[in-house]
């Protein structure tokens, strides 16, 4: 199964596939679609914050600590916390 992009992992999800074809275990799946659901219940606080959180997640992936923290201040979003450096970059 080719996985792209960021609904990739959710169509996998959604098929029960893992990225190597094998079925995913149905307790897996289970535990999964029940705290998803748990979490599209809970209130959100911004649509802004949730942006800026899923860009910290993933651009740490992507970035180095120092071009990320230029990028959020650049584009209007505090800088990296010191709790986010710690979590994403130790």
């Amino acid at each position: 199964m080719a996985i792209a992009g960021p609904g990739g992992v959710d169509d996998a999800i959604a098929a029960g596939l893992d990225l190597d074809g094998t079925p995913i275990p149905a307790e897996m799946l289970s535990l999964y679609n029940e705290v998803m659901e748990l979490e599209s219940q809970r209130a959100r606080s911004g649509v802004k914050k949730s942006m800026r959180n899923r860009i910290v997640k993933t651009g740490s992936k992507h970035f180095d600590q120092a071009t990320l923290d230029r990028r959020l201040q650049e584009a209007g979003w505090e800088g990296l916390k010191a709790k986010e450096i710690a979590f994403f970059y130790s």
